[in-house]
């Protein structure tokens, strides 16, 4: 008898042959120097956020800040009860400098509330309401100078307007009466020099300072909708994750017949379309200016007048007969690659069966993706905070100084001052001049690049995880007797463990080299938004060119990479051989490849529409209240978009998350499949290892072992 002693990884019989090198028991640590250099960027990666956090400050993000660079409402400060930014005049946020300085030349204090009456301080001075008016001035203001001096230092606002708070600022109270705007009963507001202004002024400012001003009411009304309904937008999730589970179950009774069913579906198609065509090209004969040339008639905007041509109908005929004959060409010759394809798929769908937990698997891979966006959110954050108040000079009137920096405590005082004697010093934006500010550009494409490469890396993870599970199970010679007791497990450890036998390093690199292209695509998009405004055509036509390519590149990566990851998992050599391996093993097999290809993502795709559509067109009539049985269950919303929107996408996602772990079954099978047919031919010392349905439909055979 042939010694038969089971491999723990893969159940499969300890080298048959000198020449299989199948998966082997005596496995090797792979790429080892990209594992440390993964260590070593890890460590790197997070003494950056150690960096980050200790100079960063989010507040500067969450509060508005003030002329004097401290924030509104901010716990703990000054401005605790005072949570509402206050512009002096918001007319100057319609200025260019808004854009080019983001901050309005204008100067800005924090309130307790938001102004609700219309007052000037010419009115005011001297009157009762100036105590009310005082809380809208400088901090510390005393009623010591006359009223030009104040407007003109900048001490009080020259013209309060009724307002409302969005966003923690305040913003004129604009609505709409009868297709004119007006704020509070008035069309026009004085502006506390003696000239009463158009409202649309204040549009505009308001505009810049804050584009949207219904944001905040839309955020509390979708937040009340979840709050009616986020039990029912569970309920429909879990009734997409069941619809998934049943689909990829009924795929090993009904991938042959969904797919004939659809290549019928398409010639009869085709043979419409042809019986269509031929049926206008009749009608139209003997009409007049039907036998009209295409050449003769041109190019005409309006379409509909070539249906009018006899010419047009016969070449639409000539073209979808000629697709009808190459499909039907296709079919006979490729039959039986097509019937090779629905037994792996129905195949697949076994071996999902057997390593039922690998379908939770995109949990974990979801968990962890969440750890680094999560990380490199907050990082991100930490860094763009962690600059330092820079003050400029700002004023109303042109100004020789306006733009430069300047130092508040002692601008009262400078040459500035006088040169430019209405002009104030006020904060402007975060910056800084020392080494670390001039290094947070650095830190933060360093921040993204290990964002890709801890992404990529864990979806690595997940596809070495998977196909090595999925090996274990076509390897095993009985099946499935011979399949290991946890072999997603077995395959996890295999894939994530520093020591002899594991792949740590191989998922490094292939995810370093993903990332590389990743991130030079982020700086592409970078420079190609700052060449918007350049006039020059050929720099424009070479970043398109450079996209394109590195787009293309990519996807080239991805599907290397994953092909790349099941050989690892099946052979356990390093990235650069598992790659080469598997790359010119699919293009020995290339037809085979794109009919696996278009009937699995064919499949899938029906599996998508089907689960995606059932659930929304369900969610749709619920939540409009259009199913009688349950139509008072269902709650009052104010937007029944909400919980329709989110169940879809959630629908959506579940659904993509369990055919990715089919998809990964089926490529994994294909290369172990093709694997088998080239390494071994059927006899006792190189059995196959496939299926018995693809054993007929190759017309293979296992000689059985003559006894001695």
């Amino acid at each position: 008898m042939v010694d038969e002693r089971k491999d723990g990884a893969y159940g499969t019989p300890q080298k048959y042959d000198p020449t299989f090198k199948g998966p082997i028991y005596n496995r090797g640590c792979t790429d080892v120097i990209c594992c440390v250099f993964l260590l070593l960027a890890i460590v790197g990666y997070v003494a950056v956020g150690i960096i980050a956090w200790t100079h960063g400050d989010p507040r500067k993000v969450i509060y508005p800040t003030d002329s004097r660079g401290e924030f509104c409402g901010q716990k703990g400060t000054k401005n605790e009860n005072k949570p509402f930014l206050f512009y002096f005049n918001i007319v100057n946020c319609a200025s260019p400098l808004v854009l080019l300085e983001f901050q309005c030349p204008t100067p800005q204090i924090c309130v307790e509330k938001c102004p609700d009456r219309y007052l000037t301080y010419l009115n005011a001075h001297r009157s009762q309401d100036f105590e009310y008016y005082k809380q809208f001035c400088v901090p510390g203001f005393q009623n010591n100078k006359g009223v030009a001096e104040v407007l003109r230092d900048g001490d009080c606002p020259a013209v309060l307007t009724p307002s409302k708070p969005l966003a923690q600022r305040c913003f004129p109270d604009i609505h709409s009466h009868k297709g004119v705007l007006m704020v509070g009963n008035e069309t026009t507001y004085e502006d506390g020099h003696g000239f009463r202004k158009n409202i649309t002024e204040l549009v505009e400012g308001a505009k810049k300072a804050n584009g949207v001003l219904e944001a905040r009411q839309l955020a509390m009304r979708i937040f009340e909708d979840y709050t009616v309904s986020w039990y029912w937008i569970i309920i429909g999730l879990v009734i997409a994750m069941v619809l998934s589970l049943l689909f990829i179950v009924l795929l090993r009774f009904l991938a042959g017949i969904m797919v004939w069913v659809m290549i019928v579906m398409v010639i009869l198609v085709l043979g419409y379309g042809i019986f269509h065509c031929y049926m206008e090209y009749a009608r139209l004969r003997g009409e007049a200016g039907s036998d009209i040339s295409l050449v003769d008639l041109g190019f005409q905007t309006d379409l509909r007048v070539y249906l009018h041509l006899r010419q047009t109908w016969m070449a639409f005929m000539i073209i979808l007969s000629v697709l009808e004959v190459i499909i039907i060409l296709l079919l006979i010759f490729l039959r039986k690659r097509i019937l090779i394809a629905i037994a792996l798929i129905k195949e697949a769908s076994r071996a999902v069966g057997y390593v039922m937990c690998s379908l939770l698997y995109p949990l974990v891979t979801f968990f962890l993706l969440c750890l680094c966006i999560a990380y490199w959110a907050s990082t991100a954050i930490f860094l763009s905070t962690s600059n330092e108040a820079v003050y400029k000079i700002f004023n109303e009137t042109a100004c020789s100084v306006a733009g430069k920096t300047c130092n508040p405590e002692t601008f009262p005082s400078s040459n500035e001052s006088r040169l430019c004697p209405g002009a104030h010093c006020q904060f402007a934006f975060y910056g800084g001049e020392s080494t670390y500010h001039r290094a947070l550009l650095g830190l933060q494409i360093f921040n993204a690049f290990m964002f890709f490469w801890l992404a990529n890396f864990v979806l690595a993870l997940g596809q070495v995880t998977l196909a090595g599970a999925f090996a274990s199970y076509y390897w095993a010679l009985n099946k499935p007797d011979d399949l290991p007791a946890f072999p997603l497990f077995s395959a996890f450890g295999r894939a994530l463990r520093w020591g002899p036998r594991y792949h740590t390093g191989s998922l490094a690199f292939g995810s370093l080299i993903l990332a590389i292209v990743q991130i030079i695509r982020v700086i592409l998009e970078y420079l190609d938004q700052r060449l918007k405004a350049a006039e020059n055509k050929f720099a424009k036509f070479l970043m398109t060119c450079l996209k394109c390519c590195f787009w293309c590149l990519e996807k080239f990566i991805r599907f290397l990479n994953r092909n790349a990851y099941i050989m690892i998992a099946i052979y356990g050599t390093n990235f650069c051989t598992s790659a080469r391996n598997a790359f010119f093993l699919l293009m020995r097999n290339i037809i085979r490849v794109a009919v696996l290809d278009k009937v699995t993502d064919f499949l899938l795709l029906l599996g998508k529409l089907l689960i995606v559509g059932s659930v929304g067109i369900l969610a749709f009539f619920f939540f409009t209240h259009r199913i009688r049985i349950v139509q008072d269950t269902a709650p009052p919303l104010n937007y029944y978009w909400v919980p329709i929107l989110t169940v879809i996408i959630g629908s959506y996602l579940i659904a993509h998350g369990f055919f990715s772990v089919y998809g990964m079954c089926v490529d994994t099978l294909f290369l172990c499949f093709l694997e088998d047919l080239e390494r071994n031919d059927g006899t006792a010392e190189r059995p196959y290892f496939m299926s018995l349905t693809l054993k007929k439909l190759l017309n293979k055979t296992n000689k059985k072992p003559v006894e001695s």
